[in-house]
């Protein structure tokens, strides 16, 4: 319970954000990958998305471009409400303000692994089904999370920044430094990101390879799992807190006892 507190807590450090980054890279490889088996949509993938806006206005294919549009908004969206819990729970000094944006994705991934067959064929204004829409909504959230609790150092529903990265501190390890050169001016390569980068990478490939597999022989319930996962990480912080988002009950004092001060 103390790891997992530590993990989700408002309280960060190197450590801490490293294993969370990566157990929510394998979570959004696996949901990326296993989304697509359903949807045939990489729906962490903005890029795609931006281009595939971009292309069809171009060609006139409005469908597409709705499609785009809605998953867009959906990933903006998601994003945007981590901001506004992340920043309520800092102004209210709640230990929760990661695990809340956390404990939203693994409700929104329940739903989706409960009852996604049943809601796969809904379709929206945006001419593609709510699952697209609710699983870009998700990987929005969930890439606002690991972002804001790393300050901008880690991300993990999409691996160009990542690959990027991991390609220049590579670059920096193989660079030749004449012995000539001092050595505050010698080339470095920072070998602790490198070590995150890579893990992040292979974490989002095996999360890819068990959510492909696990889609294919499963079904939409393999996404259970991971959901109970992202919820025993939310929950330490969240049951600290307890107190504090509990209601507040307003009672009259009783005869002869004074009010509580204003605060």
């Amino acid at each position: 319970m103390r790891r997992f507190r530590h993990l989700t807590g408002q309280h960060r450090t190197v450590a801490s954000n490293r294993r969370l980054g990566l157990l929510l890279a394998f979570n959004a490889g696996a949901v990326n990958a296993g989304g697509f088996l359903v949807v045939r949509l990489y729906t962490s993938h903005m890029t795609g998305f931006v281009s595939l806006l971009a292309d069809n206005l171009i060609l006139g294919n409005m469908v597409l471009v709705l499609s785009a549009v809605g998953a867009l908004l959906a990933f903006v969206s998601g994003a945007a409400l981590t901001a506004i819990l992340v920043n309520w729970a800092r102004q209210h000094r709640l230990h929760s303000s990661y695990a809340l944006p956390l404990l939203i994705v693994a409700l929104l991934m329940l739903v989706f692994g409960l009852v996604g067959a049943v809601t796969l064929n809904w379709r929206t204004p945006f001419a593609v089904p709510v699952t697209v829409l609710l699983l870009s909504f998700i990987m929005g959230l969930q890439n606002a999370t690991v972002t804001k609790m790393s300050s901008a150092q880690i991300r993990t529903t999409h691996m160009t920044g990542i690959i990027t990265d991991l390609g220049i501190e590579l670059g920096k390890m193989l660079y030749w430094n004449s012995s000539a050169s001092p050595p505050d001016q010698q080339v470095r390569a920072n070998r602790q990101r490198l070590r995150l980068f890579s893990g992040l990478l292979a974490m989002f490939l095996v999360g890819g390879i068990a959510g492909a597999a696990g889609f294919k022989h499963v079904g939409f319930v393999f996404v259970v799992p991971l959901a109970l996962v992202l919820f025993a990480l939310a929950l330490p912080p969240l049951w600290i807190d307890r107190a504090r988002l509990r209601p507040s009950s307003h009672r009259t004092p009783a005869a002869g006892q004074n009010p509580p001060p204003a605060p």
